[in-house]
């Protein structure tokens, strides 16, 4: 790969001139790890570490050794029965074995990391939808419990099940470290991969519902894969902490694939990743015992890390820390470059192409708000929304904003059901379900989702643009703003902050303090809730589900306190994706009087609701 880096989309432009295969001369996730191993065969690809504390026991993989242990893998579940059609199903975290099973089930078969913090049965589900033919788990341990789901599974799906070798080992389950010791080093199998083939398939959306599956090519991960260290500069002298896990597209290719394809190493932060108390405390120990260059990150972990002591020339490495997964708020962002002095730089990205939408380059200046420059041999727009439909309509002008979308080599080929690709993939494009807008730098903004747009009356709040005014204030560690039902107009801003350690301040004086900076007075927040700690994804997203359902229930109880004759309690469930509220009352009220009651109280608020007597 040329050593020069992204800088412009005028880079983009000249790289496109030129052959894909030629730019892109491997056509499969094994081919990549061939390419390292005969380059960079004896570097480490992987150190995992097996505490967070200094002075814990660790353990290398060099690339030569990753490649070997990825053949015995594929050669393993091959010798399983498992065929390009078949899937393997793998619950572990970001350690050498689950990059052994990974990358080893996508020559074989197909691979689906799956989330091991979901329920066994919903894991089922996606398990029998995957078609996975075995399971490969984390084995017993004390620190983090895959196991006793994993032994569910086996009842629940029939399939064998793999224990990954921790501390313990499960009576009756055969060890995965063991099974691949007894298999040849090299394939021993024709794998016929080019950039067509499935190579997995990835859970998305949220955790309830049917189950919805993307597929990867080896084509659509490679894409990510090869062209992301263009944007970061990365090469075989990159160190980077991966604390991300191996069923999420940040750590399998934005920041794990896409270190193999140059030779970079990996540090892989205990069994729990970035969730370790003891490794966060730690982390610029870590960042001055391995050289680590770059950081990579989501908006809360960027937060915790300004939080931390940073003494002297502690981190003095690390050249860039790139975030993605969730808005990067402006704030937060100079905050970190103006505590830290390291660079920040955005990500965009989707499951549902391989990880990647657009980077922000390292040698180009950040731009607040953006999210970089898109892939080269795609095509990212802003379309505006046909009006009473989910359709797109006409391409935005540059700076018009609209819900983006693009097409290109990454682009997933659709869910395994295809009837889930409805208003997903149309006409070409994957669109995001992104507002946002391109400028004519060729730079991506994302102003919200769509989704997440609050509607007072008639009047359209974007929340980052009302979470940012929040960030600014010096108390202010993390700002999450959602919707709350209004009975007159509908909905209303609700601001949930998190504060900086040692800050004292009611929420009354922050709203008192922010207020004057919200750009639009009707986006000021009615509420301002003060929480300990931000609910967060397993990836460390901000979690607003569970703070819409905090709003609702908080504004639903106001509203119906006091009914004469009836004690009414709300309870907002999660109803396959959908927020509802469930209204119980003990009362004596007849249930059309009491009807009426709620109805006249709610008034234009349209969060869906029943009564429920207890």
């Amino acid at each position: 790969m040329p050593a020069v880096p992204i800088r412009s989309l005028a880079d983009i432009v000249a790289l496109e001139s030129r052959p894909y295969d030629e730019v892109v001369p491997v056509s499969s996730t094994f081919m990549i790890l061939e390419r390292s191993a005969a380059l960079f065969g004896g570097r480490i690809a992987l150190t995992f570490l097996a505490s967070g504390q200094p002075g814990s026991a660790r353990r290398d993989v060099t690339y030569a050794e990753l490649l070997a242990q990825v053949c015995r893998a594929a050669n393993l579940f091959r010798s399983m029965g498992v065929g390009a059609d078949d899937a393997v199903a793998i619950l572990a975290p970001n350690i050498p074995e689950a990059h052994f099973a990974l990358w080893g089930a996508a020559v074989a078969g197909r691979a689906c990391p799956i989330n091991h913090m979901l329920n066994p049965e919903h894991i089922a589900a996606l398990v029998r939808v995957a078609g996975a033919r075995v399971i490969v788990a984390l084995g017993p341990n004390d620190e983090l419990d895959i196991w006793s789901k994993a032994a569910a599974l086996a009842g629940l799906t029939g399939l064998p099940v793999l224990q990954i070798r921790v501390d313990a080992v499960a009576a009756g389950a055969p060890v995965f470290q063991d099974l691949l010791a007894g298999r040849s080093d090299t394939l021993d199998f024709d794998a016929r991969l080019d950039r067509a083939r499935i190579a997995a398939c990835y859970h998305t959306g949220g955790t309830t519902g049917a189950p919805k599956l993307a597929l990867h090519t080896h084509g659509n991960q490679v894409h990510t894969s090869w062209f992301a260290p263009r944007y970061y500069d990365f090469d075989e002298r990159t160190v980077e902490i991966n604390g991300f896990p191996l069923f999420h597209v940040a750590g399998a290719f934005v920041y794990g694939l896409a270190c193999f394809a140059v030779g970079a190493r990996q540090i892989l932060p205990t069994l729990t990743g970035m969730r370790s108390a003891d490794f966060v405390a730690n982390y610029w120990h870590w960042c001055d015992e391995f050289g680590v260059t770059a950081l990579a990150c989501v908006p809360t972990i960027l937060a915790q890390l300004t939080n931390l002591p940073h003494r002297g020339a502690a981190g003095a490495a690390v050249r860039v820390a790139y975030t993605g997964g969730s808005p990067l708020p402006t704030e937060l962002a100079a905050r970190f470059e103006d505590a830290l002095a390291i660079p920040v730089r955005n990500i965009l990205g989707m499951t549902e192409c391989a990880g990647l939408v657009s980077i922000e380059p390292l040698h180009a200046p950040r731009v607040p708000g953006s999210t970089g420059l898109r892939l080269p041999y795609s095509d990212c727009r802003a379309f505006r929304l046909a009006a009473g439909s989910a359709d797109l309509g006409a391409p935005c002008a540059p700076g018009e904003t609209g819900v983006i979308a693009l097409s290109g080599p990454h682009v997933s080929p659709g869910y395994t059901d295809a009837r889930r690709n409805a208003g997903v993939f149309e006409g070409g494009w994957l669109i995001s379900g992104d507002l946002g807008h391109i400028d004519g730098a060729g730079c991506i903004h994302v102003t919200g989702r769509a989704k997440d747009v609050i509607i007072r009356g008639s009047h359209n709040i974007d929340p980052g643009m009302v979470e940012e005014a929040f960030l600014a204030h010096p108390a202010v560690s993390m700002c999450a703003v959602v919707g709350e039902p209004d009975a007159h107009a509908g909905e209303v801003a609700c601001a949930f902050v998190a504060l900086k350690p040692g800050a004292n301040i009611s929420a009354a004086q922050i709203l008192a303090e922010v207020a004057p900076h919200v750009a639009e007075r009707p986006a000021v927040p009615k509420r301002v809730t003060i929480i300990d700690s931000m609910p967060v994804t397993a990836v460390g997203k901000v979690y607003k589900p569970d703070l819409r359902r905090i709003a609702i229930e908080t504004r639903f109880s106001e509203l119906l306190e006091s009914v004469a004759g009836a004690t009414l309690r709300a309870r907002c469930i999660d109803d396959a994706g959908v927020l509802r509220v469930e209204i119980e009352t003990a009362g004596a009220h007849g249930e059309a009087e009491l009807n009426a009651e709620i109805v006249r109280r709610l008034g234009a608020i349209a969060t869906p609701w029943r009564l429920k007597r207890s």
